[in-house]
């Protein structure tokens, strides 16, 4: 009885010690994912603050062509977060 007690917690043990890796591995790559979408994300948004101030600065007919690349990086940014806030 006592033999087949231990067997089974060690079983148990053995069996969280397995699924405790794969989700530590899980966890690891999740948070390795979601720093490379904010990453990504935040180089975005430097590109559209350096548009943001050309912008400022344009002449009427390069404004056209700003703005676009301002609403290009805007919404790559917005689909930047909505990804951060669906891995957290």
């Amino acid at each position: 009885m006592e033999s087949e007690i231990r067997a089974r917690i060690e079983a148990e043990i053995e069996a969280l010690q397995t699924a405790r890796d794969e989700l530590r591995v899980k966890v690891h790559l999740g948070a390795a994912e979601v720093r490379d979408v904010w990453e990504a994300a935040e180089k975005s948004w430097s590109h559209l603050e350096g548009r943001a101030k050309v912008l400022a600065e344009a002449t009427q007919e390069s404004i056209e062509d700003v703005g676009a690349a301002v609403d290009v990086l805007a919404e790559e940014i917005r689909r930047g977060y909505q990804h951060v806030r669906k891995l957290l």
